[in-house]
């Protein structure tokens, strides 16, 4: 059979690219790193890959606001490749500054391109989160958490523009709609607005959506930090049998791919 072949996009700034191509190629898929001007000069196209990441970092220095450059870059010169990509049914992924990108695209919540009605703000702390979260996974219709309903994982978290922001109406329609995939917990194994479980002030908790398909997902935490046991600061405390947390979000985006 096939494997998947994932499109890890690349530009100044990003720094999680390396990491997430291997979180792809554990988990079955084969991987390419490609600069946006690849993409923009024609040499790399969309249409040959299943599967879009865009990884965590700061691209382009987080001018303006996190990952502003980068949304406009994609929209204004990639707008075609991306609603192809969308049509054909394929995957998106977002990770933390990939996911500040999918929202200022207007690809998350709406999948709208130029249409922008959520954001990432500043911390209520006021300064970088860096640190282990926990977050539960919602019951949701999202490709990347299949089989991991209610799950509570422990993830790293790395921003210090995280917190989930929007207005009330939008709030209450990706609330209804089914669209919150993560949310941060406390202690209690409960959703939380308090600091420090809620790293960032999140409305709601919210950790990561995805689209109305669930085949575009975006995420402040980083997964790709944990596909592989000794990557969890309390890995000698683990079972010898325990299955890192973030490796099963990209196994499930490598087996719906290949049915593709």
């Amino acid at each position: 059979m096939k494997k998947p072949r994932v499109c890890v996009i690349r530009t100044d700034g990003i720094n999680c690219d390396e990491e997430t191509f291997y979180a792809f190629e554990k988990a079955g898929a084969v991987c390419q790193m490609v600069h946006v001007n690849q993409l923009r000069s024609g040499q790399e196209i969309l249409a040959q890959f299943q599967i879009l990441a865009l990884p965590g970092g700061f691209s382009y220095g987080d001018d303006v606001h996190s990952g502003k450059i980068l949304a406009v870059e994609l929209t204004s010169f990639l707008k075609e490749q991306l609603n192809q990509f969308n049509e054909a049914g394929k995957l998106i992924i977002g990770i933390c500054n990939g996911f500040q990108v999918l929202v200022r695209t207007g690809l998350l919540p709406y999948r709208e391109l130029g249409r922008i009605k959520t954001t990432l703000m500043v911390n209520d702390s006021s300064h970088f989160e860096c640190r282990w979260v926990n977050l539960m996974v919602e019951s949701t219709h999202c490709v990347f958490t299949r089989r991991l309903e209610g799950m509570i994982m422990s993830k790293q978290v790395a921003h210090g523009e995280g917190k989930f922001y929007t207005d009330p109406v939008t709030l209450q329609e990706i609330e209804d709609r089914g669209q919150v995939v993560f949310r941060y917990v406390g202690q209690d194994c409960k959703p939380t607005v308090l600091y420090p479980s809620n790293p960032n002030g999140s409305l709601n908790a919210i950790a990561g959506i995805c689209d109305a398909t669930g085949r575009i997902m975006g995420m402040m935490p980083h997964p790709e930090r944990y596909v592989e046991k000794t990557q969890h600061p309390n890995w000698r405390r683990m079972p010898g049998d325990v299955v890192p947390h973030g490796h099963a979000i990209f196994k499930n985006a490598v087996e719906y791919a290949l049915k593709m």
